[in-house]
């Protein structure tokens, strides 16, 4: 079928938002002395990636017509017979991430207005998170892997600016680079793999890697007896690891907070975090062929899943605990591509996009209220001050725990559906992992719930905790003054909560069936289900989103997270000195939460100190030892050796020439018998 989809429909959904941002970063900044105001950046960014949502949505629907592209867009280099292009794939997995992707961004960029008001640096923030999309759209869109790495790395530039927003805190400038070195452990692992398939293929384009995959399977890493698919495989989820925050390079995401809230929502909801998921369902077909992979992607996300959960309960950075919680979810994602349940992820960073970004905006829309206070032992009762917020956090929080009917609900489930029809090694840890997850989560979100907008009021009062390690700065938090009361948010901050609220609900309901159980991506995602049965499995079992919501009821992960909620309501609203009772008998239990199992630590010994004394050795015994001392010091100082010897020769006096044009005639003269009799030894 002849596509209706052209190159320049589609390069002008990426194009729009990276104009808007240049627009408002060079003329709405001081670079260029700030020619337009900040009414005109605001308005220049969000038209434009309105626009790139509304060209979303259209492709969408092309494409649930059957429309597909996969072409090149121009040819940046030609190497031999190894041609370096940016070109796009159009198929119902690019399609939906663009959506989602343009539709939580453009909701950001509305919130930001009421957010950011009175910030000094309010028009650059809306160039940046702007030019975050356009990454973002080139990372999805892409149909080679050249303009995946741009993409990849570009979310990763732009997060570091985003993340310093307020580059004059030491924390967020701490925060960025940490977030930028991290990353850079989990690229190497990302290029390595790029490198090999480069080498094993001869191509970067996706559709040739994938028609060589049966071959990779049967290869060996050369000089072992390593099977290269698996290799290759690891060696790209590495990559995922980095950008998708899971252990152990996950130790970014919760400092990644120093960030303004509307960067929570976007680069932690919907696009960063999400772009290691994505790769790994796209690369479905190289993943498909190596069950070592899988089991090891299968570890890594039970791993994540649980025990970033436990660290979200002992949280009193009201962001954090939701940073943690995606920490958590993420980790239900890759759970999910492990047991070959590719749909099922892709399904899960569906509707945790919207139920996340959801929580983010709806804790920003909280810290407003508490004029920029975040600790959650300074808040409770909020309910009766900021109805609309505490109402949107509830419909986030329902949907997070997996709530019957709420979008996060078939998701969720869906995911423990495939995890117990898995036989990969390592689905029974993994099973145990995502099941006790649904308690640990709905201990977490209630708490967070029950101690922001219910329980007494305690404004105004001074919280001393030795273990707490997330202060921040006086410019962080403001709080309340004395007898100031909690307010409402505006409408520009709640309109995107009631946004975001309807698809946490209901997209679930309505699109579970065509993604999971029909034909949604088509052939953009491969599973082997002879290998790996779990989806076929699903298939038989799915008789409607109504049935599966009732069959819930009588299933033991409803049980849990009832139970996560009621131990929420009996220590955070009717026995509040059991936690304190708890943390004293587990005191050491305790600290090892509080201190992050130590992660940050090793991270700082290990990656951070080793960046440090890698540079280090490369600067003193690499640049200043043999480039300066050696190469440049050195041939000056053999210049000048020489040539003080030759100055020595050059007395001016016309007698030593002649003696030294006798010599060399002599010597000259004897070269040539010499050679002479060597030719003729007879003579």
């Amino acid at each position: 079928m002849e596509s209706s989809l052209t190159i320049q429909h589609l390069i002008a959904i990426p194009l729009a938002p990276l104009i808007g941002s240049i627009l408002a970063g060079f003329l709405g900044t001081r670079f260029l002395g700030n020619r337009i105001g900040r009414v005109a950046s605001q308005s220049l960014t969000i038209l434009g990636v309105a626009l790139a949502c509304v060209l979303s949505c259209w492709v969408l629907w092309q494409v649930q017509n059957g429309f597909y592209f996969n072409g090149p867009v121009y040819t940046w280099m030609k190497l031999g017979e190894l041609s370096l292009e940016i070109g796009f794939l159009i198929d119902p997995l690019t399609a939906m991430m663009m959506v989602v992707v343009t539709f939580v961004s453009l909701m950001v960029h509305i919130y930001t207005i009421g957010y950011m008001a009175g910030e000094e640096g309010y028009n650059r923030f809306f160039a940046y998170i702007s030019l975050f999309t356009f990454a973002m759209l080139m990372l999805v869109m892409s149909n080679n892997l050249l303009q995946l790495f741009f993409g990849w790395e570009a979310v990763g530039v732009v997060s570091y600016l985003l993340i310093g927003f307020y580059f004059d805190r030491p924390s967020a400038v701490f925060a960025n680079m940490k977030a930028f070195i991290v990353n850079r452990v989990g690229d190497f692992g990302f290029i390595l793999g790029i490198g090999l398939l480069l080498a094993a293929t001869g191509s970067l384009n996706y559709s040739d890697i994938f028609a060589q995959n049966s071959t990779l399977a049967t290869q060996v890493l050369p000089g072992t007896n390593w099977n290269l698919l698996t290799v290759i495989c690891i060696c790209l989820f590495i990559g995922a690891m980095g950008k998708s925050a899971q252990f152990p390079l996950h130790v970014w995401l919760p400092d990644s907070m120093e960030g303004p809230t509307p960067i929570s929502a976007l680069i932690h909801a919907a696009t960063m975090v999400t772009a290691g998921i994505f790769m790994v369902a796209r690369m479905s077909p190289l993943f498909e062929l190596s069950d070592a992979a899988l089991s090891f992607i299968l570890v890594i996300g039970s791993i994540t899943a649980l025990f970033m959960g436990f660290l979200g309960i002992v949280q009193n950075d009201i962001k954090r605990v939701v940073a943690y919680s995606t920490l958590s979810q993420l980790g239900y994602m890759t759970v999910a591509l492990g047991v070959s349940a590719y749909p099922i992820a892709i399904f899960h960073l569906m509707t945790h996009a919207f139920f996340k970004a959801l929580l983010f905006l709806g804790a920003g829309s909280v810290i407003l209220g508490m004029h920029h206070e975040q600790d959650m032992r300074k808040m409770g009762g909020l309910w009766k001050y900021m109805p609309l917020s505490c109402f949107m956090m509830l419909i986030g929080s329902l949907s997070l725990v997996g709530t019957p009917f709420f979008s996060g609900f078939y998701s969720k489930d869906s995911i423990i559906e495939a995890v117990s029809a898995s036989h990969l090694t390592g689905s029974g840890f993994a099973y145990f992992a995502v099941m006790a997850s649904v308690f640990v989560t709905a201990l977490y979100s209630f708490r967070l719930y029950f101690y922001v907008f219910h329980g007494k009021e305690r404004f105004g009062h001074e919280v001393h905790d030795a273990h707490h390690s997330d202060a921040h700065d006086e410019h962080t938090h403001h709080g309340l003054a004395p007898g100031q009361k909690p307010h409402e948010s505006p409408w520009v901050v709640t309109l995107p909560l009631i946004a975001l609220a309807i698809p946490s609900v209901l997209i679930g309901y309505y699109t579970i069936e065509p993604m999971l159980f029909g034909n949604f991506f088509g052939d953009s995602i491969f599973i082997d289900l002879s290998r790996h049965p779990a989806m076929e499995e699903l298939v038989t079992e799915f008789h409607g989103p109504v049935a599966m919501a009732i069959h819930a009821f009588t299933s033991p992960v409803l049980a849990l997270l009832l139970a996560g909620v009621l131990v929420a309501a009996i220590a955070y609203l009717w026995f509040t000195q059991l936690p304190e009772i708890i943390a004293r008998i587990f005191a050491p239990v305790k600290k090892l939460l509080d201190n992050k199992y130590y992660l940050d630590d090793l991270n700082q010994w290990v990656f951070a100190k080793g960046a440090l004394w890698i540079g280090g050795g490369l600067w003193k015994q690499g640049d200043q030892r043999w480039i300066d001392g050696f190469i440049v010091n050195g041939s000056a100082l053999l210049v000048g050796r020489c040539s003080a010897v030759i100055r020595r020769l050059q007395s001016g006096y016309l007698y030593h020439y002649a003696f030294a044009m006798i010599l060399g005639l002599a010597a000259l003269l004897a070269w040539v018998i010499y050679s002479y009799l060597r030719i003729n030894p007879f003579i």
